[in-house]
């Protein structure tokens, strides 16, 4: 159950970040199946060189930070004195998964650990109502997965920085 609450701080974050207008607008029968297919189809890479370009019925369809940032009309802005925008920045700072953890997990709650001692993933019902609901828009809208269940620590990371 989500509180009004945390649905008002969720709304209003959507709304800051501009995301609303693209996650919420799309007309019934304004998304065509097939070709949403053939982009994920062509995507795929077996040597895993990510690209950020794919081609769809002939065109060049390119998905680089800028075209992404163009479509969602969200501009990047690098602060004075700075090379990176605010994102690229926090990506390579080295967060404390216990960090991650009091802000996603409920109290007393945390990752669970690989054999090795090290954080593996944090189980959905560990998670703030809050955090649920930014995995589950992170599953479906930000970086999709056939696996929508758990967090992992690069999930963690990206709802962390969301919130």
């Amino acid at each position: 159950m989500i509180y009004h609450t945390e649905f008002d701080e969720f709304k209003a974050e959507l709304k800051r970040r501009n995301w609303h207008k693209k996650l919420t607008n799309f007309m019934d029968g304004s998304i065509d199946v097939a070709i949403v297919k053939e982009f994920y189809a062509n995507l795929y890479d077996p040597e895993d060189n990510s690209p950020k370009q794919v081609r769809v019925r002939g065109h060049l369809i390119k998905f680089d930070a800028d075209a992404l940032n163009t479509f969602l009309k969200t501009p990047v802005i690098i602060e004075e004195e700075e090379e990176l925008p605010s994102y690229s920045r926090f990506c390579r700072l080295r967060l404390d998964p216990q960090e991650l953890a009091a802000q996603l997990c409920i109290h007393g709650r945390g990752f669970e650990l690989n054999a090795d001692g090290l954080p593996l993933k944090i189980l959905r019902k560990n998670l703030t109502t809050l955090a649920q609901t930014w995995s589950v828009l992170s599953f479906s809208n930000l970086a999709p997965t056939s696996h929508p269940s758990d967090i992992t620590l690069d999930r963690a990371r990206l709802i962390y920085d969301i919130i």
